[in-house]
């Protein structure tokens, strides 16, 4: 639950606040005087403020600046009447995560506190290293032990300490923005604000202005002056995730950065200076936009400083069963259950899924696995996964010809196991030897569930079961021998 601390002498907006933002999803303080709201800051650390500039007791910055002072990673959002919004922007310039003016409009607010909590979360949540499931309850846990994740551990103690430039590579899913928290944490940055941008999200016409700001009047609705990202963020660290979406005229801008620390606002001639540490990710191969002209060359050589490589889940099977045990103990007390057994045919299923959504995908199953199964046993049913389907099954009764059936080269897939770290071959084995099994008998019976099982010498109720914990989908074609309703 996220704590929101508002500092507001207005009953009516104290009032809409708390009806706005209640349990269970937030607890929210409410004060009326700069006193009474720097009490509650120290005895309860919010995760974001919302600040009146005019306050009884306090006028101008001066809350403003105690709450810095206090803890310069936690968001205030400033709220403003007429004539104040000189004094927000400078506020702004200093740190300050928006301003609003009033009268306030709830949906407005609405997002904006969502965006403060995320934001104080990405810095106030420890992100660790965990090789194995053992990892603190507060904390998001970098988990697993095979040697690409070991090289990525090594590569954070190195430059975390630095000032250098990061680019991050890896899939959707593999974890890019907890590797740039761990960056944070552990950099001599980590006293000062963290702000993750993705490059992707934001319109192209609008990411300049996100990140640099504009002047009133620069395009039409820049109704007001705007504070951007870079001058906002002055002294912490700024996260840019898939920097490779970044547009061109962004791209300038940017690269002026690296080379200065200078930059102008949109339809501004002021030149700003700052000092930012920057982390970039992206889920793109940056050379070939380059060769592509997509990507400037040479903002991609300032970019690649030190880079981290991460692997794909699928490169890393090793993991699997250490992640699986460390989100269900998460999951489970997070949704106040007991954590379940995972059996072997779960587990193999786990271990010979590709995972094309990597590690954020594995969380998505698990969790949704927890929600819909019944008893203590997470079992193959509970999880919205299948492996790849067997290939279609012919009408015939004899399958296809050997020729169509290229044969499992053992020796190389068990070598690429062994060289992939496996701590689970046996399963792996016996799992890929079933499916194959299993193929071949369906296939020579045409799809027949009764005679393929007295094949294997198994029951019909067990070939079910085996085909349901493998994922396998059968065509298959009518018989005559089929009871009603197989």
């Amino acid at each position: 639950m996220a704590t929101l601390l508002l500092i507001d002498d207005e009953p009516v907006i104290q009032h809409a606040f708390r009806k706005a933002f209640h349990p269970p999803e937030y607890q929210t303080l409410t004060a009326r005087t700069a006193a009474e709201g720097l009490g509650l800051l120290s005895a309860h650390r919010p995760d974001a403020v919302i600040l009146d500039i005019n306050l009884p007791d306090s006028h101008g910055l001066q809350t403003f600046e105690r709450i810095r002072q206090f803890d310069a990673r936690i968001p205030v959002v400033l709220v403003t009447g007429h004539g104040t919004t000189g004094l927000a922007i400078e506020a702004m310039k200093h740190g300050a995560f928006e301003y609003l003016l009033k009268p306030l409009r709830y949906e407005q607010m609405q997002e904006l506190v969502r965006r403060a909590c995320a934001c104080s979360r990405l810095m106030q949540v420890p992100a660790v290293v965990a090789e194995t499931a053992a990892a603190p309850d507060s904390a998001d846990a970098l988990v697993g032990g095979c040697p690409a994740m070991q090289e990525v551990y090594k590569a954070i103690g190195r430059v975390a300490a630095t000032d250098a430039t990061v680019l991050i590579l890896g899939e959707n899913g593999t974890g890019k923005e907890l590797i740039a928290r761990a960056i944070y944490q552990h950099s001599k940055r980590a006293d000062k604000p963290f702000l993750a941008i993705n490059c992707g999200a934001i319109p192209e016409n609008l990411i300049e202005s996100e990140l640099f700001g504009h002047e009133k009047g620069a395009f039409t609705g820049a109704d007001r002056k705007r504070i951007g990202k870079f001058e906002q963020c002055n002294d912490g660290t700024i996260f840019l995730d898939e920097v490779g979406e970044m547009p061109a005229l962004a791209q300038v801008k940017m690269l002026r950065l690296f080379q200065e620390q200078r930059f102008e606002r949109v339809g501004g001639t002021e030149t700003v200076k700052t000092n930012v540490r920057l982390i970039a990710a992206t889920n793109a191969d940056l050379e070939k936009l380059v060769a592509a002209g997509r990507f400037r060359s040479d903002l991609f050589f300032r970019l690649n400083v030190f880079t981290i490589k991460l692997p794909a889940l699928r490169e890393r099977a090793a993991d699997v069963d250490v992640l699986t045990d460390y989100f269900l103990a998460r999951f489970s007390r997070e949704l106040g259950r007991p954590v379940p057994v995972v059996p072997p045919e779960t587990r193999a299923l786990l271990q010979v899924y590709p995972w094309p959504g990597n590690v954020r995908e594995l969380q998505s199953v698990l969790k949704v696995g927890l929600l819909q199964m019944s008893g203590g046993v997470l079992l193959p049913e509970f999880l919205t996964i299948t492996t790849q389907p067997a290939p279609p099954v012919p009408t015939g009764g004899n399958g296809p010809p050997a020729e169509a059936r290229p044969p499992l080269d053992w020796d190389r897939f068990i070598a690429e196991r062994l060289e992939a770290g496996s701590h689970d071959l046996y399963a792996e084995c016996l799992t890929l030897m079933e499916r194959q099994l299993l193929t071949r008998a369906l296939q020579r019976t045409g799809g027949n569930q009764l005679r393929a099982a007295e094949i294997l010498g198994i029951t019909r109720g067990s070939l079910r079961h085996k085909l349901r914990a493998l994922g396998l989908s059968i065509e298959r074609s009518v018989s005559a021998d089929d009871e009603p309703g197989e």
